[in-house]
């Protein structure tokens, strides 16, 4: 029976530390978490590695007018992925989908490596993609079954620390490796280290006893799989691409966009009559997920205003340098791991709603920071309201997931994870078309017209135009930041227990 700790907010309680039946001695959880984050950092990493071997890659394999596909293949795989991965670690366990990630994600890392074209790398990169859309879920759901409601912020507060270093150490590796060796080394990297965690994980994870407690066979949704991975696959190829590839006034649009419509509707109406559905819709009922999705949702439409367009605006408006820029959106590297792993406390002593109101609080802030920032601002004020900012985010999205864990059975955590996973990556996607739409508008009409914008590259204007197009884009960061409130507000004052027989934690 779970026991009422002193220090918990009401409506939290705990069981004591994961058993040898559930999970392995407690002296496992440090090998296994840090098989989990060396599989992550890889996954992390290798969505912004290859910003800087772009040319190296270019001139070895041509294909110019492709490369952008490297960076989409890859994100678009992972994205439509994450939530049937979810699904089938609640159906045939964590470790094997983990250990299925790791492997597929190494075998497209070897193929990368050894690519003879443009063409080819791209489809190998997307093999990457499948890998890692099963890495993330996997290795979250893992860190819940593993680890009490209390200890959860310190672990996630290292997951989110590699998150936030492999943002720098990505492009940084990615110019090393091109200038100093080949450009094929970025991937020939991955297969050392992504055996290093699979082999870990294999000897140290055991949760054979935890599935023969709560996992029951059922039937594989495959229809509505491939219908969610299908719209998520359209919505995403829309939203990327509209507004770069082709107009959003165009048939291109209307095809992706309205495609993906026509089939979550048709998503919708299978699920309604499968046994056991890929996307169950208690999980659109459920309260706390709700609130978590919402705030994975924010996060990653803010994440992509800060990181994509600050170092365009340091360096092309402060007129600082590359490595100063890097360092300048860096701080939100400190900030996230920090409010991530100190989270717990709050939580803890407070509930999760005043936690995320604690992030929300903190991410207005840094964005209000970061609409004061001018032409003839010094580059440390970007800093500090990345540092703030980073200090909301993890303040909000770390201990969302641990709530939505900490809220759903041992055998519905995995489906959970992964929605939320997927609530993130839709974020980005509408963040890099609606922040790009809002600069192109602001460039067009100092240009005098889309036309004259549409064949300038931002990083290539003067600053005086670049200067109110960013800073539209630092507004609406700030609006989206401030709409971290929704998130705190749908949590409830009490997070209900999660009702299975065994697991290592309960709210």
């Amino acid at each position: 029976m779970p026991e009422r700790r002193s220090g918990l907010p009401p409506g939290v309680t705990t069981t004591a530390a994961p058993t040898r039946a559930s999970v392995g001695l407690r002296s496992d959880r440090g090998p296994i978490l840090g098989s989990v984050m060396i599989a992550i950092a890889l996954i992390a990493i290798d969505a912004t590695i290859l910003a800087t071997a772009v040319p190296a890659i270019v001139r070895d394999l041509g294909g110019f007018t492709q490369f952008p596909w490297m960076f989409s293949a890859y994100l678009l795989t992972q994205a439509i992925s994450t939530p049937i991965y979810g699904k089938l670690a609640d159906n045939f366990g964590r470790k094997p989908l983990m250990l299925f990630g790791i492997g597929t994600f190494v075998l497209g890392s070897v193929l990368c490596a050894v690519a003879w074209s443009m063409g080819a790398l791209i489809a190998f990169r997307a093999l990457q993609g499948l890998g890692a859309g099963a890495i993330q879920p996997a290795g979250m759901t893992i860190m819940g079954d593993i680890y009490s409601v209390a200890e959860r912020a310190v672990a996630q507060g290292y997951i989110a620390s590699v998150w936030a270093m492999s943002a720098v150490i990505g492009p940084t590796l990615g110019g090393f490796f091109s200038d100093h060796l080949s450009w094929r080394w970025i991937f020939w990297i991955n297969v050392p280290l992504g055996l290093l965690a699979a082999a870990v994980l294999w000897v140290r994870f055991d949760e054979k006893a935890s599935l023969a407690d709560h996992h029951e066979r059922r039937p594989i949704d495959w229809t509505g799989a491939f219908l969610v991975a299908a719209a998520a696959a359209l919505l995403l190829l829309g939203l990327l691409e509209g507004g770069i590839r082709w107009p959003w006034w165009s048939w291109q649009s209307a095809a992706a966009l309205g495609g993906a419509a026509l089939l979550a509707i048709l998503f919708v109406g299978v699920e309604r009559r499968a046994a056991d559905p890929v996307l169950p819709g208690w999980l659109f009922r459920h309260r706390v997920l709700n609130a978590a999705m919402v705030a994975g949702f924010i996060a990653g439409v803010v994440m992509l205003g800060v990181t994509s367009y600050i170092p365009v605006y340091a360096q092309q408006v402060l007129g600082a340098g590359a490595t100063v820029a890097g360092f300048a959106v860096a701080a939100l590297a400190i900030g996230w791991p920090i409010a991530a792993s100190t989270s717990g406390r709050v939580y803890l002593r407070c509930g999760f709603k005043s936690c995320l109101f604690l992030g929300s609080a903190f991410g207005a802030i840094g964005a209000g920071i970061l609409t004061l920032v001018g032409p003839d601002s010094p580059i440390w004020l970007v800093a500090v309201a990345c540092a703030v900012l980073g200090l909301g985010l993890g303040y909000v999205v770390s201990p969302s997931i641990v709530a939505l864990q900490s809220a759903v059975e041992f055998r519905q955590r995995g489906v959970a994870t992964g929605a939320n996973m997927f609530a993130r990556s839709v974020g980005s996607a509408v963040g890099v078309a609606a922040f790009g739409s809002i600069a192109n508008a602001v460039v067009a009409d100092r240009l005098g017209g889309a036309k004259a914008a549409g064949a300038v590259d931002l990083a290539d204007l003067p600053a005086a135009v670049l200067d109110p197009a960013l800073q539209t884009v630092f507004l609406a960061v700030a609006g989206c930041a401030f709409l971290l409130v929704l998130a705190a507000l749908l949590m409830p004052s009490r997070v209900g227990p999660a009702t299975s027989g065994t697991e290592a934690t309960r709210e």
